[in-house]
C-alpha cells in the first residue's frame, strides 16, 4: 500500500466541509466516530465515500468490517481488541486492512499476519483517546518500523507539524494527526505542513 503525501487523516465527526479539507491532502481518510451507532456511522462513512471518490483517494471505516463493507470502503482498520486480520479477510476479502499497535510486540505479531499497513503509537501524549496507550517515542517507533520490514507503518499520537520531521526520520511511510489538524484554526494549512514533510522525508512501500 503507497503513501504518496505521507499524511493519513481521520474524520472524527459528521462534518462534510472538514472531510474535503483533510482529503485534499491525504492519502487516506478514515472514519472514525466515537461514540457513535452504526447508523450514524454508515451516514457519515457514505458521505466520506463521495468526498474520497472526488478527491481520488482511499476511504477507510475504523473498526466495523460491516459498515467498511456498507459503505464501499476501500479497507477497514482494525484495533487490538477488533476481529483478526484473518477474519476480515475471510469476510471481506477485497478489503485492504490496517491494524493499530502500541508496542513492539504487538507490531511483530501483526506483522504475521500481513496487514495492509500497521499504525504505530501513541508516539507522544494524546488527548483523544479517554484511555490512552503508555506513549511510546520516536525511539520505540523507529525499532516498530524497522520489525515492520517491508509493511507501510503509520505513526499515530500526539503528532503535531512541529514533531512531524522527527516522526518521518523514523523511517515511517505516514502520519496520522487529529487534534493537530481537524482542530487547527486553519485545517488546510495543518493538513498541507504534514503532506509537505511527508512527500519530503517519507519512505513509500507497496
Amino acid at each position: 500500500m503507497r503513501f504518496e503525501r505521507g499524511f493519513y487523516a481521520i474524520l472524527d465527526r459528521d462534518d462534510e466541509p472538514l472531510a474535503r479539507m483533510l482529503a485534499a491532502h491525504a492519502d487516506v481518510l478514515q472514519v472514525r466516530i466515537k461514540p457513535g451507532d452504526a447508523a450514524d456511522v454508515l451516514r457519515v462513512a457514505r458521505m466520506a465515500r463521495r468526498v474520497c471518490d472526488e478527491a481520488g483517494i482511499r476511504m477507510f471505516v475504523n473498526d466495523r468490517v460491516d459498515l467498511a463493507m456498507a459503505a464501499n470502503a476501500d479497507g477497514v482498520h482494525l484495533g487490538q481488541t477488533d476481529l483478526p486480520i484473518e477474519a476480515a479477510r475471510r469476510i471481506a476479502p477485497h478489503l485492504r486492512v490496517g491494524i493499530s499497535t502500541h508496542s513492539l510486540e504487538q507490531m511483530q505479531r501483526a506483522i504475521e499476519s500481513a496487514p495492509d499497513y500497521a499504525a504505530y503509537g501513541p508516539v507522544f501524549a494524546t488527548r483523544t483517546k479517554e484511555n490512552p496507550d503508555p506513549v511510546q517515542g520516536t525511539e520505540a517507533l523507529a525499532r516498530a518500523v524497522a520489525a515492520a520490514g517491508q509493511v507501510p507503518v503509520v505513526a499515530i499520537g500526539g503528532i503535531t507539524p512541529r514533531e512531524a520531521a522527527s516522526v518521518f526520520a523514523t523511517g515511517v511511510s505516514a502520519v496520522c494527526a487529529i487534534s493537530s489538524v481537524n482542530g487547527a484554526d486553519d485545517v488546510g494549512a495543518a493538513a498541507r505542513c504534514l503532506w509537505r514533510r511527508g512527500v519530503a522525508g517519507s519512505a513509500t512501500g507497496e
